[in-house]
């Protein structure tokens, strides 16, 4: 059966002043969340979690990615992204990775925002009001420093010792005043090949 959800939160949070001064373009993060009853809770150890996968995963993947893409004003928008997922204590961390490190969860955000890079992730377990924490890169270049970034927000009552609290994250914009480079640049002082960093 589909996700038995409790509640759904949209978390927006715009920058506006950093390092006490003015941000030429404000950054804007944002964290669709959905609080669901765990597929697996009372069930002991399962050995196959693919019937709750396929159950659960598609509908969160929609649902949150069409929160995203409402708060932002579209996919085009977007340009940095990340998922988390956090247990309740009465579940396993794999319950909460088996929902969100699938594609039948990912694609639906990653097609609509037409990314080329991979969602970055956190999963964890933890009580009601533990830190949710959203790690987002550049939708396309997984070296642009500029838009590695972090939504960190909590929800008072979830998760519950039976709930896991599944999220997506996304950024308009990058760091104000980022200023530490790109991953290349490093490459290059180190000696790198660029397109081969393995090589010397």
């Amino acid at each position: 059966m589909p996700a038995e959800i409790r509640k759904t939160l949209l978390h927006v949070e715009n920058t506006l002043i950093e390092g006490g001064k003015a941000a030429e373009t404000p950054l804007t993060m944002i964290a669709a969340m959905a609080v669901i009853r765990n597929p697996w809770a009372g069930q002991g150890f399962v050995e196959d979690l693919k019937p709750g996968i396929r159950d659960c995963a598609p509908g969160l993947g929609s649902l949150l990615t069409d929160m995203i893409l409402e708060a932002s004003g579209g996919g085009d928008k977007v340009e940095g992204y990340g998922k988390a997922a956090i247990v309740g204590v009465n579940g396993e961390v794999e319950h909460g990775s088996a929902l969100i490190h699938t594609l039948q969860f990912g694609n639906f955000y990653r097609n609509a925002v037409g990314a080329k890079s991979y969602l970055s992730f956190t999963n964890t377990r933890g009580p009601a009001n533990a830190s949710l924490q959203i790690p987002l890169m550049d939708k396309h270049d997984g070296g642009r420093r500029s838009h590695y970034l972090t939504i960190q927000t909590q929800i008072a009552d979830a998760p519950a010792p039976d709930e896991i609290v599944i999220a997506l994250g996304a950024s308009i914009g990058g760091r104000p005043h980022h200023r530490i480079g790109d991953r290349y640049q490093d490459l290059k002082e180190l000696g790198h090949d660029v397109d081969n960093p393995a090589a010397v």
